[in-house]
């Protein structure tokens, strides 16, 4: 959680910058002799979001060719905009998406996000509003399950809802049962669809974005 002190710096410097963009704005257009529209300050800060790619899990893109996401964050006053969007996926699949510390096994921390659901043609879509950014943290001080510092998840990773999907398309050679994972709601998830490996363990896509 930000603290007071945090949001209030947050806020102000995402201010102070969008306010000195329209004043830019402004000259510009008196220098030239005409009269614009002066863009807003969210406006002028949009240019701060921060777009990757979520890519196949290892033996996925033998059973699903064309399974891929695509993953923009866009920064706010007090928190920011997650959008993601699926393609390629089975029709009407379900998926969970979580922020994990490490994008492949054994993936660390994780924290369930929100479902990604796919439509009639393969494709999904979700927004979430939260703290995706180099500031994003989990931490436990004590408890009835466990103890941890605070420690830092700056990957995504996006699971099958259903474990016997990927089994009954093949994705788990050798296998002969469905492989189940803790990766939804009721802890009984398939195998990761697909990640962000892409980006090194240690410098994940949210690590992009200033908090």
């Amino acid at each position: 959680m930000i603290s007071i002190k945090q949001l209030r710096h947050r806020t102000l410097t995402r201010m102070t910058a969008g306010l000195g963009a329209v004043a830019a704005v402004g000259a510009l257009a008196v220098s030239l002799g005409f009269t614009a529209p002066v863009a807003s300050a969210a406006a002028a800060s949009s240019h701060r979001s921060f777009s990757f790619n979520l890519v196949p899990s290892p033996g996925i893109h033998a059973c699903l060719p064309h399974l891929y996401g695509h993953v923009t964050i866009t920064p706010g006053s007090q928190n920011d905009v997650m959008q993601i969007h699926i393609y390629g996926a089975p029709r009407n699949a379900g998926f969970d998406l979580f922020v994990i510390q490490e994008p492949l096994k054994p993936f660390g921390l994780a924290w369930y996000t929100t479902d990604v659901n796919a439509n009639r043609y393969g494709d999904g879509y979700a927004r979430v509003q939260g703290i995706f950014d180099v500031g994003t943290f989990s931490v436990s001080l004590g408890g009835p399950t466990t103890t941890f510092a605070p420690t830092h998840q700056h990957h995504l990773g996006l699971w099958f809802d259903s474990p016997s999907l990927p089994f009954k398309l093949g994705c788990e050679p050798g296998a002969t049962a469905p492989v189940v994972t803790p990766f939804n709601s009721e802890q009984h998830a398939g195998i990761q669809a697909l990640n962000t490996s892409e980006f090194p363990v240690g410098n994940g896509p949210l690590a992009h974005l200033s908090s």
